[in-house]
């Protein structure tokens, strides 16, 4: 509960429902609100992170919050030093992940800061081109290197002749089964650190092009502003592009565009296609596409049990059939890019003209120069980082958990991301030692299959709860910017939240506010997504309401009529996607998807940011 003074209720005391029991062990004890920062940490606004930890967070998975909360935060603070900003603290609430922005540094400490921002980040506006192929190239050898990292397959009885003689290797795999972890773990903290590299630099330019607009334009709109840097060719997308390209082929090869929209499994329709030389023509073709392209997720890449489409070809192969039945209908496919292009244009000519001097049109164009130029990383970086990079690592990860089922050590493969980051080189040591041992040692394999146990059963029992919004002190404005930006926690929003505490649940509703991220009005039936697997629900003309949108989910734009989200800002997946896509969207409403139900028809104003609910589903 609330209490009287606008205060959300103090971390330390909040209690989680008692299903819950035990879940502070799953997680590193700096992750957990501690006494001995107690002040501190009372003292500071902690809000859900809906965007990286939607749902209960598995052990190993936290890896990732760790990385980013590191990355994230020095290239803010120490490497691209901007002035007033410092990092996004953590911690862990059962099983769910909670932020807060640190509150900026002292005047002297912007001082010295300001000295470096300004060569610093300009540099890299200036010189985007080059520094993205550069980020590119060593990106793609990290990932290759973690390819690379062999994961010994079993434990054998006796160590192979040819690593004794004619000379000992030294070391065996009770060695390289400990340093494959160690090395995998290293490995995901540096492609962390690659990835902000520039990203903080596109929202800044952002925020920054923003400043400009309204400066020059007092009263233009967000969504206008977000036309003006719409359209980008970017990674994200090419997973999608790689369908329409597949689903294309289908329809012109005989016979293959019957097997591809029939309701049979991927594997089934496999067998069929290898049966003939056209089938066999498409499959080559999805096999090119396969690789980078399909180790997309099928969620947000934030969670092992999400899958790619590698794991899981039914996704991939649902989008196919929906787009090939599109096509023999004669509808278009892909995302109209030159209507948005076009779009764009017509909107930075008409503002441009309003422009009265050289200074402010030399201002407008630098701006828009830079965002345009380095918008795209945003996008382009997600799909490298967070899809083909963690899908490298779930598989390496399996690998080692099989190693450990093999072993007796827990039941499932995917028992090990019941473990964290710092209990696994444990787990691994004790394996290695038993082994090292001999015959007919005992192992603690029933204390891990039972704390695995255990820690599903805590997961599940929080999946069903619904927790606080947020935790501690709001200030009286949400004033840093990437908060209101990316994750879209406005003052506005926390106020609602405040109120939504003490409010009945069965309070009628019948607006909702958020960002205006793309322009556009339209009314439709609802189709609230709280989970993930549901997308395959989403119907034709549907409009989306969820608490944030996944990238692998950028098939389904080019058939909704809007989206909704609860979480996000005007530089937010959700955002930047349904600008590309030209697609109406309010983002960050807080509440959408507590409040709207499926079946109700709402109106999504992308221009105002406000979602009406026009008539309840019976």
């Amino acid at each position: 509960m609330a209490d009287d003074q606008g205060k959300f209720p103090d971390p330390h005391e909040f209690q989680v429902p008692p299903e819950l029991e035990g879940w502070q062990e799953m997680y590193p004890s700096h992750h957990l609100f501690s006494q001995d920062r107690g002040e501190w940490e009372s003292a500071q606004f902690w809000y859900q992170d809906k965007i990286h930890a939607p749902e209960p967070m598995p052990p190993l998975d936290h890896i990732f919050q760790e990385a980013w909360q590191i990355s994230l935060s020095q290239y803010t603070t120490r490497v691209f030093c901007i002035p007033p900003a410092q990092g996004i603290a953590q911690r862990m609430v059962g099983c769910y992940l909670y932020i807060c922005a640190i509150a900026p540094p002292p005047d002297e400490i912007i001082g010295e800061k300001a000295a470096l921002f300004e060569k610093r980040v300009f540099y890299v506006f200036e010189h985007y081109e080059e520094l993205w192929d550069k980020w590119l190239t060593k990106f793609k050898a990290l990932g290759n290197e973690m390819l690379a990292v062999k994961v010994p397959a079993e434990l054998p009885k006796f160590v192979p002749e040819d690593q004794v003689l004619p000379a000992p290797t030294g070391y065996y795999d009770s060695y390289n089964l400990i340093e494959a972890f160690d090395r995998l773990v290293n490995q995901m903290f540096k492609g962390w650190q690659y990835h902000f590299e520039m990203l903080n630099l596109t929202y800044l330019a952002y925020l920054m092009f923003g400043d400009v607009t309204r400066k020059l334009f007092p009263g233009i709109s967000e969504s206008a502003i977000g036309k003006m840097v719409a359209g980008a060719y970017v990674s994200m997308f090419k997973p999608e592009e790689e369908l329409c390209r597949l689903s294309r082929l289908a329809v012109s090869l005989d016979g293959i565009g019957d097997i591809l929209k029939s309701s049979k499994s991927a594997a089934e329709k496999i067998a069929e296609l290898q049966q003939s030389e056209a089938g066999k023509k498409w499959l080559a073709e999805y096999e090119k596409s396969s690789d980078p392209w399909f180790y997309v997720s099928c969620g947000s890449g934030w969670f092992h049990h999400e899958g790619s489409w590698l794991t899981h070809p039914d996704i991939p192969y649902g989008y196919i059939k929906g787009y090939v039945q599109r096509l023999e209908k004669g509808e278009s496919i892909e995302r109209s890019l030159d209507n948005i292009d076009k779009q764009r244009d017509e909107i930075v000519t008409e503002y441009r003209g309003l422009i009265k001097t050289d200074e402010d049109r030399k201002a407008f164009d630098d701006a828009y120069k830079t965002i345009r130029t380095i918008y795209r990383y945003a996008e382009d970086h997600l799909f490298w980082v967070e899809h083909w990079f963690h899908t490298i690592w779930f598989s390496k990860i399996r690998e080692i958990g099989t190693l450990l089922v093999n072993n007796g050590m827990i039941d499932e493969v995917d028992d090990i991301f019941m473990f964290n980051r710092y209990e696994i080189p444990q787990l691994l040591t004790e394996v290695a030692t038993g082994w090292a041992l001999g015959v007919d040692i005992p192992m603690r394999d029933s204390h891990y299959k039972a704390t695995a146990a255990k820690r599903k059963k805590i997961l599940e029992a929080a999946n069903k709860w619904n927790p606080i919004p947020a935790l501690g002190v709001p200030p009286e404005e949400v004033a840093e910017p990437f908060t209101i930006m990316l994750w879209g926690v406005t003052t506005d929003r926390v106020k609602e939240w405040l109120k939504s505490i003490d409010t009945p649940a069965d309070t009628d509703v019948s607006e909702i506010k958020g960002f205006a991220s793309s322009a556009g009005v339209v009314e439709g039936p609802a189709r609230v997504l709280k989970r993930l697997k549901d997308i395959v629900d989403l119907q034709p003309g549907e409009v989306l309401v969820c608490p944030t949108t996944n990238p692998s989910w950028a098939p389904v734009f080019t058939n909704i009529k809007a989206a909704v989200t609860d979480i996000g800002g005007l530089t937010s997946h959700a955002a930047i996607v349904c600008r590309e896509y030209g697609v109406p969207s309010v983002t960050g409403t807080g509440l959408a998807t507590s409040i709207i139900k499926t079946g109700d028809i709402v109106r999504v104003d992308g221009d105002s940011g406000v979602v009406t609910i026009v008539k309840k589903a019976q």
